[in-house]
């Protein structure tokens, strides 16, 4: 509960913390780190650490590589497997240039400035992303180590454990867990925390990816979130359910609507669908995601939105119909390796778009649309997303509403790195390929 820097220093001594890890990302949500020792604490909060931007994804130039990571005291806890007599601690960073300025190149501070023009206009948004991930016996093949299914229990449930010490883990951290179960595939898992404020729950998100990895490494197995690792199983998903509110209220509940929704929650809507093929590279970024977001294993394509159906790509949950701090709503494309700060920002900026130019809101739609013929789903003009990374990199490429959330930096050096993704994808020889035609050309 550290809220100043003192604070932190004087937890520090207090407990003897013999290493503090300060964290931050890089363009593509990897989780970087460095360890500084007690006795260079203090200078490092006051001033920050410098470090060479020019080896980090996304980050300077060569020329122009001296970064400063200045940890957020706020971020301030406890490893929970690194216990005993002599604990290790970790902060989140903002990244600043030597002048002491933002940098451009910080996805942090790119949620931080579309947080900003949200706090201008009175709302704070509330997250509650739900990660989806594997256990697998290791990171060499994706062999699992269950058969369960959607909330199997034991026998089938072998992953159980390591969700309960994970739970643990996360809880000793300070985040709050409310809930976690098997989800459909075979080893497939899913834990969901209690929703927070926008900046705090990307921070969590990263700790989230960190602890289950962690967790199951102690267990001698390995967790991914990788979007399909498996073929002809579902994928994982990060539906991620969203809120503003203007204090206490909830500003996308309207009790007098016949859905509870706010003329401010149906434009904000609007606004995802709108956009949600502008920014789906940033939602779904890897080549890999783009198996997952196909129809008929419950990854939504097509952009509509609906209160029960889960076919469309938002859904207006309906667990607790009229009651003001439920009202959410929920965009289930993207994935759980994505680079969270950058996917909440777009989201986000979508979102307030479509409040300040009062997108009309489609109706919508209640049938499951995987369904419908290609013919009606024109005759109602749904839209589906960019069917891969290619075809994402052109839309995001066109996209002045991502270009401004994002930053010039980050926008150019995410779709330079997307590129050369997707020609490496493209001009690898699979063993699909290899199986395929070799035996027969």
């Amino acid at each position: 509960m550290c809220k100043t820097e003192q604070d932190v220093l004087n937890i520090v001594k207090d407990t003897e913390v013999s290493f503090i890890q300060f964290w931050f990302t890089d363009v593509l949500g990897i989780l970087k780190s460095f360890a500084v020792t007690q006795s260079e604490l203090e200078e490092g909060l006051t001033e920050g650490m410098g470090f060479d931007g020019s080896s980090i994804e996304g980050f300077a130039r060569i020329e122009e590589s001296d970064m400063i990571a200045k940890p957020d005291p706020t971020t301030f806890q406890f490893l929970p497997w690194r216990p005993g007599d002599r604990p290790v601690a970790r902060m989140f960073c903002d990244i600043l240039k030597p002048d002491g300025s933002p940098y451009e190149g910080d996805t942090r501070f790119a949620l931080k400035r579309v947080l900003k023009r949200a706090a201008d206009k009175g709302y704070t948004l509330y997250l509650g992303p739900e990660l989806e991930y594997f256990y697998f016996e290791s990171n060499q093949a994706p062999k699992t180590i269950d058969k369960g299914g959607y909330f199997d229990a034991r026998p089938l449930d072998m992953g159980g454990d390591l969700r309960r010490d994970t739970i643990f883990a996360l809880q000793d951290m300070g985040i709050q867990v409310e809930y976690s179960h098997h989800e459909v595939a075979p080893s497939q898992h899913e834990i969901d925390v209690r929703y927070d404020e926008g900046l705090k729950m990307a921070d969590k998100t990263m700790t989230i990816r960190i602890v289950v990895k962690e967790i199951a490494r102690q267990h001698g197995v390995y967790a991914t979130f990788m979007p399909k690792p498996l073929f002809g199983e579902n994928g994982s998903g990060m539906h991620t359910h969203q809120s503003l509110f203007k204090g206490d209220v909830n500003a996308f509940h309207d009790p007098a609507d016949k859905y509870h929704l706010s003329y401010a929650a149906k434009c904000y809507i609007a606004g995802i669908l709108k956009h949600a093929r502008e920014f789906t590279a940033i939602t779904s970024q890897w080549v890999n995601s783009y198996k997952r977001l196909v129809p008929g294993y419950e990854a939504p394509v097509y952009v509509s939105w609906a209160r029960r159906n889960r076919s469309t790509l938002v859904r207006v949950p309906m667990y607790k119909p009229g009651k003001e701090k439920a009202t959410r709503v929920e965009f289930r494309s993207p994935d759980p390796a994505c680079n969270p700060y950058l996917a909440f920002a777009v989201m986000l900026a979508a979102g307030l778009k479509g409040i300040e130019e009062g997108y009309p809101l489609p109706d919508h739609v209640e049938e499951d649309i995987y369904q419908f013929s290609a013919e009606k789903r024109k005759k109602l003009n749904i839209e589906e997303l960019p069917g891969n990374l290619y075809a994402a990199i052109h839309e995001v490429e066109k996209s002045e509403l991502v270009r401004e959330t994002l930053g010039d930096h980050i926008f150019n050096n995410f779709i330079e790195n997307k590129k050369i993704e997707w020609d490496c994808y493209r001009t690898h020889v699979s063993q699909y390929e290899i199986e395929k035609y070799l035996p027969i050309m």
